[in-house]
């Protein structure tokens, strides 16, 4: 389908066009909606399933840098529903930048949460003051990594060739940040460790410091007000070195009908870490949503998809 800019963005769909409900996931920053792979398996049962892969990212087409906004990824999911989804329930699901994603349509389209959108699942991530993050770093190296970002990603966006050496894929470099940013545990499945270097891997450079702007800039807690009334599932763990507790706390704050849960010992891509978990807490909260659902007596198998490389002007 096509975003109102013209970006062509690759949306998979599975299941009936009528189903009684349609779940729709939406992925972090770095990632694609191959990330969504244990929960699209484990909750095809509930009804229909839609994933799409973010603008820049993965098998959607490159963008420029001024529309590489949450506001635009927020227009780009508002059509992704009104192409795929234009009726029935919806319980939408994000994590880290598509739950930045959530709030950004929650913002511009506060009408649609309660009606159309039955439940909101928001994972590892935040409403805001991203440039806080320390990243479990000394407070001195994070102040100076502060002081010099915004020069690197004008960097990143204009000479990235230095950068994409030091962290091409299968280098020590480029596993140890995987494992720094997006895992809380060793004992992980390198299948999974490999999925996910590979998400960030293939994530051209500039892409990368065309998007760090928007999520410095980010501030939407005031938007979270329109899920005040709708079952809304916060989950974290609490070795996320990215999205840290205390900004699922904060949206608990504003949320006190929400549903706060910790997984212990998870990093950031608690999705992949502890699948099986993420998808029985998003099982309960459509069921809070809606008791009397219907559910489907197919299960959908599917493999776990490593991407290719995808890189600025490229389509995979």
């Amino acid at each position: 389908m096509t975003a109102s800019d013209g970006v062509r963005l690759h949306v998979t769909e599975v299941g009936p066009p009528g189903a009684a409900l349609t779940l729709v996931f939406v992925h972090g920053f770095c990632m694609t909606a191959d990330a969504w792979h244990f929960q699209r398996r484990d909750l095809a049962d509930l009804g229909r399933t839609v994933c799409y892969d973010q603008r820049a990212h993965g098998r959607s087409d490159p963008s420029d840098a001024e529309h590489c906004t949450i506001a635009q990824l927020a227009d780009d999911l508002h059509r992704v529903l009104d192409d795929r989804v234009p009726t029935g329930p919806v319980v939408l699901i994000g994590h880290s930048m598509g739950g930045m994603t959530v709030l950004g349509l929650a913002e511009t389209h506060p009408e649609l949460f309660g009606d159309r959108i039955i439940a909101v699942a928001l994972l590892s991530t935040s409403a805001g003051e991203l440039t806080r993050l320390a990243f479990g770093l000394p407070a001195a190296v994070t102040a100076a990594a502060r002081r010099v970002l915004p020069g690197v990603a004008v960097g990143m966006r204009h000479a990235p060739s230095l950068l994409e050496r030091i962290r091409w894929r299968g280098s020590g470099v480029s596993r140890a940040l995987t494992r720094r940013v997006g895992f809380g545990s060793t004992q992980v499945p390198e299948p999974v460790v490999d999925a996910l270097e590979e998400m960030i891997a293939s994530t051209p450079i500039p892409v990368v410091g065309a998007f760090l702007p928007t999520l410095l800039d980010h501030d939407r807690l005031a938007a979270a007000a329109a899920l005040r009334d709708v079952p809304t599932l916060l989950l974290v763990g609490d070795a996320d070195v990215m999205t840290p507790l205390e900004h699922s706390r904060t949206l608990a704050k504003a949320l006190p009908k929400a549903e706060l849960w910790v997984e212990k010992g998870a990093g950031h891509a608690v999705i992949l870490e502890r699948p099986h978990k993420v998808s029985a807490r998003i099982r309960e909260l459509v069921a809070r949503a809606r008791p009397a659902r219907r559910t489907f007596p197919h299960r959908t198998k599917l493999t776990l998809r490593i991407p290719k490389a995808a890189r600025a002007g490229k389509r995979a």
